[in-house]
């Protein structure tokens, strides 16, 4: 377990996933084990979405992937890089071909190994500040690698009618259950408040969308995206790839109450 720590702030780190983030003894992070989902965090990439409808394939400019929900980079370990008592920078790196062991299969896939055609070095970092918590991602591949990314953190809530404001709307926790699996959509947004016992602010960088997820009244997922992937049919969601350049790709997510 990491722990990080300036003043009232807390941050606690398995695996690389963010299991805790407290300021004043107020949990912000949804507890693993609690209703709702059993993570805290994750991340979304090379792809996000759903891949079943399309066989679990992907084109690029390399050639066919192989990819699950969501991409594979979640079965991938992180390896602490560097660690202060205020920040932590953890890494994967993948080497092009190699094959993956899927933790979908065969309970919920049928596709046992996945594989991506390109190299890639992917670093998460924790920064403990007075602003609050930054979450942020450094991409590293080759040249016009495609990619989606997402993040992927849950919230803890305390009240049944929490919502979520952004500059120009507000959206019920009744109206992201509606959307169902397929998320709501909150597009061309930078940054949105989450409502409930308290306020917490969640501004991004490069990403410039969200989707909200939850099936349950204890906790709401607001995930910063790169793409929506619902927007396209499953075999054309290549045509939701950025493409990364000679120098590295940085996206920030920053996290206050």
């Amino acid at each position: 377990m990491i722990e990080l720590t300036l003043d009232s702030q807390h941050v606690k780190i398995e695996k690389g996933e963010l299991v805790s983030y407290q300021v004043d003894t107020y949990e912000i992070i949804h507890q693993k084990g609690n209703p709702g989902w059993r993570n805290s965090d994750t991340e979304m990439f090379p792809i996000i979405g759903p891949t079943d409808k399309a066989n679990f394939r992907i084109q690029t400019l390399q050639g066919e992937a192989i990819q699950d929900q969501h991409g594979l980079l979640r079965e991938l370990e992180y390896a602490l890089v560097e660690k202060t008592e205020t920040s932590a920078i953890l890494e994967k790196k993948y080497v092009k071909g190699t094959k993956v062991k899927n933790s979908k299969f065969p309970a919920k896939s049928t596709e046992e190994l996945l594989s991506w055609p390109y190299d890639f070095t992917f670093k998460k970092h924790f920064i403990l500040s007075e602003n609050g918590l930054e979450v942020a991602f450094t991409i590293v591949g080759a040249e016009n690698m495609p990619f989606m990314l997402g993040y992927h953190p849950a919230f803890k809530l305390r009240s049944a009618i929490s919502k979520i404001k952004t500059d120009t709307k507000e959206i019920s926790l009744k109206e992201i259950k509606e959307a169902g699996s397929k998320a709501l959509p909150v597009l061309k947004c930078n940054s949105l408040t989450l409502i409930d016992e308290k306020k917490v602010q969640i501004k991004t960088e490069g990403f410039g969308n969200f989707m909200l997820w939850t099936e349950v009244d204890n906790m709401v997922c607001i995930e910063p995206i790169t793409f929506y992937p619902y927007a396209v049919e499953q075999k054309k969601l290549n045509t939701g790839f950025a493409k990364l350049t000679s120098r590295p790709q940085i996206y920030k997510v920053n996290i206050a109450l």
